[in-house]
């Protein structure tokens, strides 16, 4: 539950911190800052971490180092906030595989409503999963809905962050059919979630690199010209994980 949910926040900057950790403890989360990565690593070492809200330009070490670091070795919900709004600092951001990416200045009911949303997709919430099957299953890969766990055909876990995860069962559920940017990006987050548009292309991106043979000819994930995504392989479901 969210009220349960242990959030570390990193940033530098005082009065900033303080108006993060203020608006997230207003809403029930219990929250830890830090003001680098150092400290950020202290936390994860101590507590169990279910979020982190990572600033950009950190002094050091900055945060698009932090979250290329993380995501070698954890699959915690990562949401980058930062003064840089470009787009290219954005997609650079998602492609180390942060969930989301919020410029400042922001609303901090903005801030609350993206953390709800990436704590929604992290733990299983979205995208509505099937009742009946456990798990998809193609070319010798099984997606584990239960776990949200990915094995590979020699029987490897492949971790997937939790955008990953969620194309990839989108993508079981609607095999051999051509899915659009914006189609997927309702069946991911809704239309009133605030996310941009490149986000899919980046999480799709990322997802080839761990399933396909060869990222120069894919063969898993199609790119349907003017038209979206085709997931080609035939998918059956099982009963039990």
């Amino acid at each position: 539950m969210d009220s349960a949910s242990h959030i570390a926040v990193v940033e530098d900057d005082p009065e900033i911190s303080r108006m993060m950790v203020s608006c997230m403890t207003e809403h029930g989360y219990v929250v830890s800052p830090a003001r680098s990565g150092r400290e950020l690593d202290r936390l994860l070492s101590d507590s169990q971490i279910d979020l982190v809200i990572l600033d950009v330009g950190l002094p050091g070490e900055d945060g698009l180092s932090i979250c290329r670091r993380l995501r070698g070795q954890s699959s915690v919900p990562i949401i980058m906030v930062t003064a840089r709004g470009g787009e290219t600092d954005r997609i650079v951001g998602l492609e180390l595989g942060a969930d989301d990416y919020l410029p400042k200045p922001f609303n901090p009911r903005e801030l609350v409503a993206r953390v709800r949303a990436v704590m929604r997709r992290s733990t299983g919430m979205e995208p509505e999963l099937p009742k009946g099957p456990k798990a998809f299953v193609f070319d010798g890969w099984r997606l584990d809905l239960a776990r949200r766990q990915l094995v590979d055909p020699s029987g490897a876990t492949r971790p997937l962050t939790s955008g990953e995860f969620n194309i990839l069962t989108i993508f079981c559920q609607h095999a051999r059919k051509v899915l659009s940017r914006d189609t997927l990006l309702d069946l991911l987050h809704g239309r009133a979630a605030a996310v941009f548009d490149r986000s899919v292309d980046v999480q799709i991106s990322r997802l080839r690199r761990k399933i396909e043979p060869s990222l120069k000819d894919p063969t898993y994930i199609k790119t349907v010209r003017y038209g979206g995504y085709f997931f080609t392989p035939l998918v059956t479901t099982m009963n039990e994980g």
